[in-house]
């Protein structure tokens, strides 16, 4: 298969909170362009995008499915993205490989938790987005009230390009206020065609004046040559060509100036091909986006690398996934040069070379060969062994290291262990591999028992990986009840000195260092700097007091959990060319480490989680009431018709079995969601 050109690829994903339509809308993206054949719903488990059984039962996106379509002439590759706050490395890793985004909001939920974790994500990224305002004829919907909570709640600009026709029952269509056309799908044919009209009379003042307000936006683009076309035409009361216009959103949604907004109702086929036309017209090229920065290692310092099909060849493994068939398949994104079918290529963070077996585009669990893929592109490689999600690969003549992704550490985990004691080795092999295809998703076995422990973002994440461990794997598992994962940290700050000394087959192993520890900003991570260098102490006794101290964060303080936010410095050291060696230093930072954060004031730390509770005004008291007996600070309560949104922040010890309370509290008419918002001490705590 030819290679498309650089110009006529748009890398997208459709990411929203979970209920707001993504799968559906997605759905509708693959039949218009001819990538299905019929219309899989979410509810009847026939989505083509939610492909996994665990998806297809519970009728959410866990996974980030990718598919390749084409629309006119252009190839999209879409990520469809899960909007479940337990599977945020998804989106996380979804929206680091992007170029461009459509955002769905629902038309009665408007801006929801996840909508705004999702927003910063994009905006972390500098991902260029569309708006898209969905189930419009849901009862309740508001357009305008969702534009307003977009501008105030995400801090955007929203540009306004559609209008709805009718409200919830009585939707039609929608007005397009560039071409100033009203826009309806034909029921029969699934809304394949569509009728355009003038805008009627009795509408027409609203759209002349959101118009206006259109243009307005347009003028200030960051072109100063649109910009002034477009206000001459404006103030001469002239018509203003279509294309002009066009252009003038396409460079005010890449510089971030505004987010173009659409509308519709996916579910009833309503408003999806203009949506199509607005990810071709408006959405960013490869080689539209600014190019990424990376480390060259040979040269040590910081590169750009511009997408270009002849230059070295540079990706980056966004995902790693296992397939019972063809082993682990690494989803690659090509930022350089060219990957080709059976060739070795260099992994640069491991310096190890590994070879493309297979090289296929994939559309859901389905997949087609490719010979090569470039620059701009997406693919799967099979074959690669040692990858793992985050990794760069290329070539050792241009050996440089894409910036790394960034995932939050788990906040809940869960023994687990093997039913029979013959199934153990295959047990931890299932869980290493999920652990390899999850950077989330974390495995460690407790020294004293022997237990295996399993860590990750919340119930539903540890209840779907454990399922995948049965069903995928075969090993039956039983699991323990849901532990909070807490971490250490110091308040203040404190010196120690630690002198090691150990005869081993009898040699003489000293090191004597100097470590001060402590406190910093909450978020910040742990940091080793050392002040002491050669000739004072060489280069590896360093290094072995940088390992040394690197163990020491993930074996805790005082109760073993992970230490967090601690500055540690290598403040001096003592020298014996004769008895000091790396493995003293190493272990004497170790023990040095501990003690001085024992001298620190040691604090345990405990996740604090965002709530966000939607229920009906009848129930607002009691719920109230619930949240206050589990050490809950509200936040904020915000009244939308007939819901009353409670805002609080909760420790996730007082969150277990929450779900079920709630439904028993409002006879199952109240919903929430949670989400990790921070470690903070825990109140009942008192260094021993």
């Amino acid at each position: 298969m030819e290679q498309p050109e650089l110009k006529n690829i748009r890398n997208i994903g459709i990411i929203a909170h979970i209920d707001a339509g993504k799968t559906t809308t997605s759905e509708r993206i693959l039949f218009y362009t001819g990538k299905s054949h019929r219309l899989g719903e979410v509810d009847d488990g026939e989505a083509t995008m939610d492909w996994m059984v665990q998806e297809q039962e519970r009728g959410i996106t866990i996974t980030a499915a990718v598919t390749t379509c084409y629309w006119r002439d252009r190839q999209i590759n879409i990520i469809d993205t899960p909007g479940h706050v337990d599977f945020t490395a998804e989106v996380e890793r979804s929206i680091r490989v992007l170029d461009g985004a459509v955002v769905i909001f629902c038309a009665v939920g408007g801006v929801e938790p996840q909508s705004e974790t999702v927003w910063h994500q994009a905006d972390r990224y500098h991902v260029p987005r569309l708006a898209y305002i969905n189930k419009l004829d849901r009862v309740g919907a508001d357009f305008f009230g969702v534009v307003e909570e977009i501008r105030h709640k995400l801090a955007a600009n929203p540009l306004i390009l559609q209008l709805p026709i009718g409200r919830e029952s009585e939707l039609e269509g929608v007005i397009d206020l560039l071409s100033m056309k009203e826009l309806r799908w034909e029921v029969q044919d699934a809304g394949q065609t569509i009728y355009e009209s003038p805008v009627d009379a009795s509408r027409l003042d609203q759209v002349r004046e959101y118009r206006q307000k259109a243009l307005d936006q347009l003028s200030k683009v960051p072109d100063p040559a649109l910009a002034d076309r477009i206000t001459e035409l404006f103030l001469e009361e002239a018509d203003i060509p279509l294309e002009l216009a066009r252009q003038a959103v396409r460079k005010g949604t890449l510089e971030g100036t505004f987010v173009p907004l659409l509308c519709g109702a996916s579910l009833r086929n309503l408003g999806v091909q203009p949506l199509l036309d607005a990810v071709v017209d408006y959405l960013p090229a490869p080689d539209e986006v600014p190019p990424p920065e990376a480390f060259h290692t040979k040269k040590e310092k910081n590169v750009q690398v511009p997408a270009r099909r002849d230059g070295p060849p540079v990706g980056l493994i966004y995902k790693i996934q296992t397939d019972r068939e063809a082993g682990n398949l690494s989803y690659l994104r090509v930022y350089s040069g060219e990957f080709r079918d059976g060739v070795a290529v260099y992994n640069v963070g491991k310096r190890k070379r590994e070879r493309i077996n297979r090289l296929m585009r994939m559309h859901a669990n389905r997949s087609e060969p490719l010979e090569a893929v470039g620059a701009g592109d997406v693919a799967v490689v099979v074959g690669f062994k040692l990858a793992q999600t985050g990794d760069t690969v290329g070539s050792d003549q241009f050996p440089v290291l894409l910036e790394p992704m960034h995932f939050p550490e788990p906040v809940i985990s869960i023994a687990i262990e093997p039913r029979t004691l013959s199934e153990r080795t295959k047990l931890e092999a299932a869980l290493r591999q999920l652990e390899r295809e999850d950077p989330t998703f974390t495995v460690k076995e407790n020294e004293e028992t022997g237990q295996l422990i399993i860590a990750g973002m919340g119930e539903l994440h540890l209840d779907v990986l454990v399922t995948r461990v049965i069903d995928d794997f075969k090993v039956q598992a039983k699991v323990g009840a849901p532990q909070v994962s807490y971490r250490e940290s110091v308040t203040s700050a404190a010196q120690h000195v630690e002198r090691y000394h150990k005869v081993l087959a009898g040699k003489e192993n000293s090191a004597e260092i100097t470590l001060r520890v402590q406190r910093l900003d909450r978020g910040t991570g742990n940091r080793f700097q050392s002040r002491v260098a050669p000739p004072d102490l060489p280069r590896e006794l360093v290094e072995a007091v940088r390992r040394g101290v690197q163990a020491a964060f993930g074996s805790g303080i005082m109760y073993g959990y992970p230490v967090i936010d601690v500055g540690v410095t290598l403040s001096g050291a003592a020298y014996n060319p004769s008895t000091s060696t790396a493995m003293a230093y190493e272990a004497a930072a170790a023990l040095g480490f501990d003690a001085a954060c024992r001298k620190a004031g040691p604090v345990l730390l405990e996740p604090i989680m965002r709530v966000v509770i939607l229920v009906p005004q009848e129930f607002l008291g009691e719920v109230l009431g619930n949240l206050s007996s589990r050490k809950a600070e509200i936040t904020g309560i915000d009244s939308k018709p007939g819901v009353e949104s409670i805002h609080a922040h909760v420790p996730l010890a007082h969150m277990f079995g929450y779900s079920t309370a709630l439904r028993s509290a409002t006879q199952g008419r109240a919903t929430f969601t949670m989400e990790f918002s921070h470690f903070s001490p825990r109140a009942d705590f008192n260094a021993p």
